[in-house]
């Protein structure tokens, strides 16, 4: 698994089940905004129907192929916020095959189940399909997502 993603993990396993709702509300603030040409261009954007709450995302892979993830999920969904907040942390900037890697359920070891419903928790596992998708598809083609 990706390092950085790795540390993130390990840290939410450490924490107090008290501190994991204060470190996923922390990742949906780190969430940035679209950039301006996604915002004016949202048929760019895939729709992750698995989420309960409305959710986009794109993911571009830049000429020394590494990631580029751009989410849109509504401030008043913190909980999904924050999983893509974790995602960007995690993998923003890895070469795209570490992103590959990154196994389906890698927020299992998150203790994560504990604070959040496993409903929401299958919600992280579809957005992390959803970009592993769309990275196949870039890297197949040889285009970008």
């Amino acid at each position: 698994m990706a390092e950085k993603l790795q540390m993130i993990v390990d840290q939410f396993a450490a924490a107090p089940k008290e501190l994991r709702v204060q470190a996923l509300l922390d990742y949906s603030r780190r969430v940035p905004p679209l950039p301006q040409e996604l915002a004016d261009d949202r048929d760019r954007l895939e729709r992750v129907h698995e989420c309960q709450t409305p959710f986009f995302l794109a993911t571009e892979i830049d000429g020394e192929g590494r990631i580029h993830l751009y989410f849109d999920c509504p401030p008043e969904a913190p909980t999904v916020r924050g999983f893509a907040g974790i995602l960007r942390e995690g993998l923003e900037g890895e070469p795209w095959e570490e992103v590959l890697a990154v196994p389906p359920d890698f927020y299992a070891g998150m203790g994560l189940q504990e604070v959040v419903s496993a409903l929401r928790l299958r919600g992280m596992g579809a957005i992390l399909a959803r970009l592993k998708r769309q990275i196949r598809e870039s890297t197949d083609s040889g285009g970008r997502a």
